[in-house]
């Protein structure tokens, strides 16, 4: 078949060469001047950075994760890193996750915290059902300790909302409970150790997370068009038109507000469905510094209170490969969401994420000598109470229709880099099917 995928980024060029390597002729059209999307990564002189926040590579599934190494040259291509990930809480390193932490937090905060993650704990087992609202979910798991100590200032500084508007759906199957015997063992000073699927991850010695999407482009035999603006998508007889140009089947990874205007047949209602999903947008502030010692063997930690400055994670991307800082420096990632109301440019304001960071002991700032900014629109999902009901309208009318859409913006699923894979892996299956039978059945998705 001759196949268009729309956006060039993780999703649309790991699903294109495994289209390519089936023998059909697939062209990804994507907007900007190269592929990459979220994991595109840049250069200033010898430093490299991620415009979007630290990627890593990881993946509980061993198929993906073996994709994902072999797209960067393997084990000789990547660094392995054990995942050291702190909290920095007021001016104690707590281990993340928190309530695996919860023993280094001062003696009244984790008397405090314990209270109320055992009443929450009663209360859950007494069958008290799950809240429909993220604020109330946390209570409802962690209790009232956990909640002001950590996850309800670190939430609302991501969100910028109020909890109580947000789904609890999204969290309910994304963060696993740990067990009671590890959170009591840590409150007595026992370490455990929560999120162990993670505690090994990958990167690129050289390129940053780019260099994941360079090597599925490159020998990927798939035709790759860059800037260019899809500005129509229609049915025609039998098939699809793009920009006026016959396709046998158009698959969508474009963030979708984004890219409705251009498809034809999109009805009213949906397209208004459309137009009310909001993503969070991340100014990811790049800073190297000149060292004088060699950085703490971290990998990042997540900054929760406002005089800590408005970062809410910061990485330690040095630490990721040699590559990405010059002989004798280090560089960081620091991560700030917003709702459309920052610029990447200001100066002023990125000189008060570095006072944020000297403050909460991260770096000091006369180390500092470089400083820039990526601003991404579209970088984490809005998942308001109505975001359930509105995006499974949209994705049931655009797996009926003869279109396919997927990815992180391109379903509305909260999806990291693996995950994407995964689903670009179960498009093709689809695909082939289709292929094979003719046959136009509605996409399936796990």
């Amino acid at each position: 078949m001759k196949i268009a995928i729309l956006g060039g980024g993780i999703s649309g060029c790991a699903l294109a060469r495994m289209l390519a390597a089936d023998g059909h002729q697939v062209t990804v059209l994507e907007r900007s001047e190269r592929p990459g999307g979220l994991c595109k990564s840049r250069r200033y002189d010898d430093f490299t950075f991620d415009e979007a926040g630290g990627h890593i590579i990881f993946s509980k599934d061993q198929e993906v994760l073996d994709w994902q190494l072999d797209r960067c040259g393997g084990e000789a291509g990547t660094q392995r890193t054990e995942r050291k990930t702190r909290i920095r809480w007021h001016d104690r390193w707590v281990p993340y996750p928190f309530e695996n932490g919860v023993g280094h937090l001062t003696k009244e905060a984790t008397v405090e915290c314990m209270k109320g993650y055992i009443e929450a704990y009663v209360s859950r087992r007494m069958g008290e059902p799950c809240p429909e609202n993220f604020g109330d979910w946390i209570q409802w798991r962690m209790g009232d300790g956990f909640a002001r100590h950590f996850m309800v200032p670190y939430n609302e500084k991501i969100w910028k909302r109020d909890l109580t508007t947000m789904a609890s759906a999204w969290v309910a199957g994304r963060v696993p409970e740990a067990p009671i015997e590890d959170i009591l063992r840590s409150a007595i000073g026992v370490d455990t150790e929560g999120y162990t699927h993670q505690s090994v991850f990958w990167f690129p010695l050289r390129g940053g997370f780019e260099a994941m999407v360079a090597g599925t482009v490159d020998g990927g035999a798939f035709d790759l068009s860059c800037n260019v603006e899809v500005q129509r998508v229609e049915r025609h007889a039998d098939g699809f038109k793009v920009n006026g140009e016959p396709f046998d089947l158009v698959v969508n990874t474009v963030p979708l507000p984004q890219i409705e205007p251009a498809f034809q047949d999109i009805p009213d209602a949906i397209r208004g469905d459309i137009r009310a999903l909001r993503p969070i947008s991340l100014v990811n502030v790049m800073i190297g510094v000149k060292l004088d010692e060699p950085l703490p063997d971290l990998s990042w930690i997540y900054l929760p209170f406002p005089d800590q400055g408005p970062t809410n994670r910061a990485t330690y991307y040095s630490n990721y490969s040699k590559f990405n800082a010059p002989e004798g420096h280090g560089c960081f990632l620091a991560e700030v969401t917003h709702r459309g109301d920052l610029r990447a440019d200001d100066r002023e304001w990125l000189q008060t994420v570095v006072d944020g960071l000297d403050r909460a002991g991260i770096l000091r700032k006369e180390q500092v000598v470089l400083l820039e900014a990526c601003n991404n629109e579209y970088a984490y999902i809005d998942q308001d109470l109505e975001f359930a009901a509105r995006i499974a309208r949209v994705r049931k009318w655009f797996d009926g229709s003869g279109y396919l859409t997927f990815g992180r913006f391109g379903r509305y699923e909260y999806h990291n880099s693996d995950q994407c894979v995964r689903r670009a892996m179960q498009v093709h299956q689809h695909i082939r099917e289709l292929a094979r039978s003719g046959d136009r059945a509605p996409l399936v998705l796990p």
